[in-house]
């Protein structure tokens, strides 16, 4: 059994910074990659980041901004959101992969729930 457990989001200025963690558990930790997939009000989700073993990915729109992180101890992923715009409001979604790798689409079989994220002034 694969669990998929967000506990961050919140209501961040313009500007600030945020970081989202995504438990997983039930897992053979180094051989899945962890995404995260923002979607905002009315559109389609979209990817922002993926973590895999030993490769990492950023979308352009937060690169330089976002990192993501990899503790095995705690078989957790953090997204470190700085700088974040306004743009960037959304509910971010912690997704996981059966396969390791961050080079192109794949299929990602476990989700968490979501964490809201509110960038305004």
């Amino acid at each position: 059994q694969v669990d998929v457990v967000e506990s961050g989001g919140g209501l961040v200025q313009p500007g600030g910074s945020l970081t989202l963690p995504c438990a997983a558990s039930g897992l053979n930790w180094n051989v899945y990659a962890i995404g995260w997939f923002r979607q905002a009000p009315g559109k389609e989700r979209e990817a922002s980041s993926c973590n895999g073993n030993g490769e990492t990915f950023y979308a352009d729109s937060v690169t330089g901004r976002f990192t993501s992180s990899r503790d095995s101890a705690k078989y957790t992923v953090y997204l470190r959101m700085n700088r974040l715009k306004s743009e960037g409001t959304g509910v971010y979604y912690c997704a996981v992969s059966i396969f390791d790798t961050c080079s192109g689409s794949q299929p990602w079989s476990y989700w968490g729930q979501g964490d809201q994220v509110t960038v305004t002034s």
